[in-house]
């Protein structure tokens, strides 16, 4: 007797929990974690810019993590430093999302002249990075979280777009298009109804590994002193100014690149782990 006729009609699958790739689990776990930093910071009574004479206390019953050179509480404020990570990240990534998303279903669904000038000038913005385009606002504008945000998300665009156009000129090839457009569909409501739905994989896929990449360029932004200002608590900022006193305590050093980096592999995994998941190639 065979083992699929020992198999009861009653037997279960795998769990979904089962189901999902270590990545998926692990960066999951991860991001939820960076969530409830969020959370936390909500209900922590602690003022992260409230100075003390507690000064470089490495560890103590009122300072989990210390504090810093102005007796700030070290913990408060990678909390602090969460939120507004996650806050920058969700608008760059917002940002980028949009606007890849309409130009590249543009290039792809139309083709033709339009394909080709989108794509060139995608590629002219692809060739400048986050930095540049932040040295560039920062001298027209003044240097903040908003200045960050917007040339993160622009830098974003071209990556967004690329997916999004490879994702259009798959689907508009498949036979359901072809017999959406011969019943007399308009091109806005095809793009509706059967691109989008069908390439949103992807680009969800792309928002995760981007949300990484936005939390990493606003810490570097900030340390430069383009980012985040002075007093809101941003990781990079903390990074800089605990610089110059690491000899004394290096904790201060210590906990924003923990959660900078906790922050990123977290992301960078859930992209992965989404991808290898929503791969139907994968799939058995």
């Amino acid at each position: 007797m065979t083992k699929a006729e020992l198999r009861t009609p009653n037997a279960k699958g795998p769990s979904r929990w089962r189901r999902l790739t270590p990545s998926l689990r692990v960066g999951g776990l991860i991001v939820l974690g960076i969530l409830l930093m969020v959370v936390a910071s909500w209900l922590n009574p602690k003022d992260p810019n409230a100075t003390s004479a507690d000064r470089l206390v490495a560890s103590s019953a009122t300072h989990l993590l210390g504090t810093d050179i102005l007796g700030r509480d070290t913990l408060a404020r990678v909390l602090a430093g969460a939120e507004n990570a996650l806050y920058v990240g969700l608008v760059a990534v917002g940002i980028g999302l949009f606007m890849g998303l309409v130009l590249g279903v543009l290039a792809g669904f139309f083709g033709g002249w339009l394909d080709q000038i989108l794509t060139i000038l995608l590629e002219t913005l692809y060739a400048l990075p986050a930095l540049l385009i932040a040295l560039l606002f920062g001298a027209i504008f003044n240097p903040g979280a908003t200045t960050s945000m917007v040339a993160i998300g622009l830098a974003a665009v071209p990556a967004f777009a690329r997916v999004a156009r490879a994702g259009v000129l798959a689907v508009k090839a498949q036979p359901y298009v072809e017999a959406a457009r011969a019943l007399g569909m308009g091109n806005g409501r095809i793009m509706l109804r059967h691109v989008l739905p069908n390439i949103l994989g992807p680009l969800v896929v792309q928002a995760s590994l981007a949300f990484a990449a936005s939390i990493l360029a606003e810490a570097a932004l900030s340390y430069l002193g383009l980012g985040t200002q002075p007093p809101t608590a941003s990781w990079g900022r903390m990074l800089r100014e605990a610089q110059s006193y690491q000899e004394l305590s290096p904790w201060p050093v210590v906990w924003p690149g923990v959660a900078i980096g906790l922050a990123v592999l977290g992301f960078n995994l859930l992209g992965d782990g989404l991808r290898d998941w929503l791969d139907p190639r994968g799939k058995r």
